[in-house]
C-alpha cells in the first residue's frame, strides 16, 4: 500500500503542465485581488482579479468561494515564485467566442447586459466575450443619447464575426425591424376601413398628427381632426395622448385616419336645427367683400351676405363685424344637398318695415 502511495506521489511530483493547457482545480483561498487554486500540481495556481473578469467593480470574494471547482487556462507554468499563473476570463472568452460563432451561424437571438456605453455604440459581454453594437444598429430610429441603455439587458443577433480582427458585431435594429414588420402584418390583417381603433399620438406636425396604432402609424390629417376647423394641430394634440380614431382609408401600408365620426356629422340634424325661419346664433369665422361666413356649429358654416347685415348700407362686412364676434340671425335659405345656408341679420332688425314697403 505504501509502495503504491509512493508511486502515486512520484507520479504527481513529475506531472507536467504546459502554457495554454486547460486545467481543473478547487479553490483553496480567495483574497481581494486573487484566487488560489489547487490544480493537483506541485504548485498552486493563481488567478488575479484582472484575469478573472473584465468587470472592475466585481468583488472577488462575493463571486468565488473556497471549495468551488473551476476550469482555467495556464498562462505561465512558473511565475518566478514557483506558482502557476492562470486565466479564467480568457478561457471564458474563448468559450464565449465559440458560443458567438454558433449564434452567428444560426442567427440565434442573444440576450446580454450592456457593460459599456461608448460614443459610437454599446458593448455587451457574452461569457466574457465582447460584442460591439454600433450606434446605427442599436435601434430602428436615430438615438442621440445611448446612456439609457447602461446596465440594461438587451437582445441582439451577431451579424459579423471576425475574432482575429477583434470584430464581433451585434445588431439590435434587425430584431426591432422584424418585430415591427410582424406587428404591422398582424395589424393590417385585423383592421378594416370604417373600424374605430385606439392609438397613441406619436408626432404632431403643422399638417396633422401621426398615430401609433400598435404595429403601424396612421396619419390623422388636419382636415380630418374635427367636423369644424382646426387651425393648429399642436394646440389640439400632445405626444403620448390616447385617441380613438376612425380608419378612413388603407392604401398599401398607408393608413388615413379621421375623427369625423359619421354619427357626429352635424349635417345629420342641420335641416331641423337650421330650418328656414329659425333664429340662430353663430360666430363670425371669416370674411370676404361680399359677406361673412358664420359658424353655426362645428362643420356647419352659413353665409351672411353683405346686403343682409343691416337695413343700413354696409360697404363691406369688416366695417361692422369682426372675426370671432357672436351674432344672431335668421335662416332665410337652407340647401342640405349642397350644404349651403343663408342668414340675415336684417330680417331680425325690421321685418315689419320690409313687409310694409312691399
Amino acid at each position: 500500500m505504501s509502495e503504491l502511495s509512493f508511486e502515486q506521489m512520484l507520479e504527481d511530483s513529475v506531472k507536467t503542465i504546459r502554457n495554454g493547457e486547460i486545467v481543473q482545480g478547487t479553490v483553496i483561498d480567495v483574497k481581494e485581488d486573487e484566487i488560489i487554486l489547487n490544480i493537483g500540481y506541485k504548485a498552486d495556481g493563481i488567478i488575479t482579479k484582472n484575469e478573472y473578469s473584465n468587470d472592475a467593480s466585481l468583488v472577488l470574494t462575493d463571486a468565488v468561494h473556497v471549495g468551488d471547482t473551476m476550469e482555467a487556462k495556464v498562462l505561465k507554468v512558473n511565475d518566478g515564485e514557483g506558482q502557476v499563473t492562470l486565466t479564467y476570463k480568457r478561457l471564458a472568452a474563448e468559450k464565449g467566442n465559440k458560443r458567438l460563432e454558433e449564434a452567428f451561424e444560426n442567427q440565434e437571438v442573444l440576450k446580454a447586459p450592456v457593460t459599456q456605453v461608448l460614443d459610437g455604440g454599446l458593448c455587451v459581454n457574452v461569457d466574457e466575450a465582447r460584442v460591439f453594437i454600433p450606434a446605427s444598429l442599436v435601434s430602428d430610429t436615430y438615438e442621440k443619447d445611448l446612456s439609457k441603455y447602461a446596465d440594461q439587458e438587451i437582445e441582439f443577433v451577431i451579424t459579423e464575426f471576425n475574432p482575429r480582427r477583434r470584430r464581433i458585431i451585434g445588431n439590435r435594429k434587425q430584431l426591432l425591424l422584424a418585430e415591427k414588420a410582424e406587428k404591422q402584418k398582424e395589424l393590417m390583417e385585423r383592421i378594416h376601413v370604417g373600424d374605430t381603433v385606439e392609438g397613441t399620438v406619436k408626432n404632431v406636425t403643422d399638417f396633422g398628427a401621426f398615430i401609433d396604432l400598435g404595429g403601424a402609424d396612421g396619419l390623422l390629417h388636419i382636415s380630418e381632426m374635427s367636423w369644424g376647423r382646426v387651425e393648429n394641430p399642436k394646440k389640439v394634440f400632445t405626444v403620448g395622448d390616447k385617441v380613438k380614431v376612425l380608419i378612413k382609408e388603407i392604401n398599401g401600408e398607408k393608413i388615413a385616419l379621421s375623427l369625423k365620426f359619421p354619427e357626429a356629422n352635424p349635417w345629420l340634424t342641420a335641416a331641423e336645427d337650421f330650418a328656414v325661419g329659425n333664429v340662430v346664433k353663430g360666430k363670425v369665422a371669416r370674411m370676404t367683400d361680399f359677406g361673412a361666413f358664420v359658424e353655426l356649429a362645428p362643420g356647419v358654416d352659413a353665409l351672411l351676405h353683405v346686403s343682409q347685415i343691416s337695413r343700413e348700407h354696409v360697404a363691406k362686412p369688416s366695417d361692422v363685424l369682426s372675426i370671432g364676434q357672436e351674432i344672431e340671425a335668421k335662416v332665410v335659405d337652407f340647401n342640405g344637398e349642397d350644404k349651403k345656408i343663408s342668414l340675415s341679420m336684417k330680417a331680425l332688425e325690421a321685418p315689419a318695415e320690409e313687409a310694409t314697403e312691399e
